[in-house]
């Protein structure tokens, strides 16, 4: 406490909770939220073709999380969409990152310095989120631990846990990449995240709200900007999550997946250089390219 003190950690985390998230931190999060949906299979085809298909898909990315949450405490799913500037700055972010003459925008955003500074404003508003999510569940249902977390988690990873759903927009079905099948780190985040600010809501943890919600977007900012810099989509948590698999269900985590890969043919390895984003990414100018 008296390193605390001496920081004035409490006090900095009281005016950073109160920061407003609009319009920079929300302009970074439909940033690069929609710059990752560029990435995907079959999204440039798709906003050629069908540029309302797009627009959704875009919309879903943004705000699948609102959607999910929504629709699980009984509210309409279309609710967020009164917030009329959210959604204009969002139309804006994707109009901008597909149809920008000479691609100048995506280029401008996509420069690694550059994303990685969005990379980290993103996180803060999924931290934001998260803890919303968890405060807003607590006031419909004082006492249900686990809908807190179920709500924290889905404001925080909602998009990602409606992805398949999002594929059907574009035409592309993978049932391979659910992910509750194969969670990326920033759904495992949001589920540990989830617990945290529950086990803070409920007074199981003597901590402000403040000072979680400041520590713990610092890890998550400082976390994914790391392995965005690194192109890396592994897990820092795997360690201890293949530890704690094996202690309780008898097998390392991944451990069956693993099993199968030993009795399939050898297959050479994608460059473990390259981000799912740039494989995709590839992918598509390759395709470009034989075309012309």
């Amino acid at each position: 406490m008296e390193v605390l003190s001496v920081l004035n950690l409490g006090e900095f985390a009281q005016i950073f909770s109160k920061m407003g998230m609009f319009p920079v931190f929300d302009l970074a999060y439909y940033i690069v939220s929609i710059l990752y949906l560029k990435y995907e299979p079959g999204s440039v085809e798709v906003s050629r073709r069908s540029p309302v298909a797009s627009w959704l898909c875009a919309m879903l990315y943004c705000f699948g999380s609102y959607i999910v949450a929504d629709m699980m405490l009984g509210s309409s799913p279309i609710d967020y969409f009164q917030h009329n500037s959210h959604i204009l700055l969002a139309s804006a972010v994707w109009y901008l990152i597909f149809y920008c003459p000479l691609n100048l925008f995506y280029k401008c955003v996509a420069f690694m310095p550059v994303k990685l500074v969005l990379v980290a404003l993103k996180e803060v508003v999924r931290a934001r989120k998260i803890a919303a999510g968890v405060h807003h569940a607590h006031h419909a249902y004082h006492h249900g631990f686990f809908i807190m977390v179920i709500i924290g988690y889905v404001k925080g990873s909602g998009v990602a846990l409606i992805s398949n759903f999002e594929q059907l927009l574009r035409g592309v079905w993978r049932p391979e990449t659910n992910e509750i099948l194969n969670m990326s780190f920033p759904t495992k985040a949001s589920l540990y995240g989830a617990i945290l600010f529950t086990l803070q809501e409920t007074y199981w943890l003597p901590v402000s709200k403040s000072t979680l919600l400041l520590i713990f977007t610092l890890l998550m900012a400082t976390t994914k900007v790391v392995m965005t810099a690194r192109h890396s989509h592994g897990s820092p948590f795997s360690l201890v999550e293949s530890w704690v698999c094996f202690l309780l269900f008898g097998s390392p985590l991944g451990g069956s997946e693993d099993n199968h890969h030993h009795h399939a043919p050898a297959v050479a390895p994608a460059s473990p250089l390259k981000s799912k984003e740039e494989l995709s990414e590839g992918t598509r100018k390759r395709k470009v390219k034989k075309a012309e």
